[in-house]
């Protein structure tokens, strides 16, 4: 059963996703101010310590209105925040979700991160919640992040033309790719477990 106020943790001894709190403000506010880099692609970012007050404000109200899941990504490693992530566009009754707004601050990207809560995301989405999809979405023009869904074994669906904006108010196209809940199964856990 899916439960939004339920408190998920989900780890591994490298990675530990929680939900995001308001109190994460602090915590985050560090990449918002001095990693512009990060939010190059997205118009709803957190770039800026009043963007990153809405961002947070957002995912916390999406997730008491049942359509979002978001978590903060700690590094063990490290000890420390370092990004965040989450489901959204949850849909219960089609048993889909979305998996995006996922940002990590510059040092971690191409690193050991990404592949770690992506493991950690579907399988839970996958074996807890019993989803049969799960999408993403990026900016067609984000490389890294289409790069990076496609080496975790996500499927190109196609492209949705001048689907929304970039971080200055550019019309993009976006790309959507996919996991089944079948291919997770069949191929894409063990070829990402092998890798993480």
């Amino acid at each position: 059963m899916i439960d939004l106020a339920e408190e998920y943790i989900l780890e591994n001894d490298k990675i530990l996703l929680r939900p995001l709190k308001e109190s994460d403000f602090d915590l985050l506010l560090k990449f918002s101010e001095e990693e512009p880099d990060i939010w190059q692609f997205n118009a709803l970012g957190a770039n800026g310590a009043e963007n990153l007050k809405n961002y947070i404000t957002t995912a916390l109200n999406n997730r008491q209105n049942q359509t979002e899941y978001p978590f903060v990504v700690f590094d063990k490693k490290d000890e420390k925040i370092i990004g965040s992530t989450r489901f959204y566009l949850i849909n219960k009754f089609n048993q889909t979700l979305e998996l995006g707004y996922t940002w990590y601050g510059k040092s971690y990207q191409g690193t050991y991160v990404n592949k770690n809560c992506k493991y950690l995301m579907l399988e839970f989405a996958f074996e807890i919640w019993n989803m049969e999809r799960v999408g993403f979405r990026a900016n067609n023009l984000n490389i890294r992040s289409i790069s990076a869904m496609k080496s975790i074994g996500c499927k190109e669906e196609g492209i949705l033309r001048n689907f929304s904006k970039d971080s200055e108010g550019n019309r993009i196209d976006a790309i959507v790719l996919s996991i089944l809940k079948e291919e997770w199964f069949n191929s894409v856990k063990e070829n990402l477990k092998e890798k993480i």
